[in-house]
């Protein structure tokens, strides 16, 4: 049997029941002032693409350029495309990741794979030829 999510001793279903200021009492410190600081109109924005696509009006999947909008219950279940510099990586929103940042998910930057090293760049290489 499987174990069923909580977020903070509250159920998806009672978290997507709860008020804003509601679940922003129960997020961490930094993610409860940004929500109680108020949204900013991108994130109004990505709100109001989110409850339309929700309602079925909205066909396309949802594009968001903005990357440090905390995660809400409303949100599970959705594939939101966040911009990662040069492209939109498609991200697959589950109840695990609640109150963390849409970019957290989106990772900008690859992963660093060396080549053998070139010549002089170690001392035993130096004396290498050239052919």
């Amino acid at each position: 049997m499987a174990k069923e999510f909580t977020y903070r001793g509250k159920t998806l279903t009672e978290l997507q029941g709860m008020s804003l200021n509601e679940f922003a009492n129960l997020l961490p410190a930094r993610q409860r002032r940004t929500i109680n600081r108020g949204f900013t109109e991108v994130e109004k924005n990505l709100l109001k693409k989110i409850r339309k696509f929700k309602e079925g009006k909205l066909k396309k999947p949802i594009k968001t350029h903005c990357r440090d909008m905390i995660i809400l219950p409303e949100m599970i279940g959705l594939i939101i495309l966040v911009h990662k510099g040069n492209e939109f990586l498609p991200v697959t929103l589950s109840d695990e990741m609640l109150g963390h940042c849409l970019g957290e998910f989106a990772l900008t930057r690859k992963r660093v794979q060396h080549s053998a090293p070139g010549i002089g760049a170690t001392k035993s290489s130096a004396a290498v030829s050239v052919k």
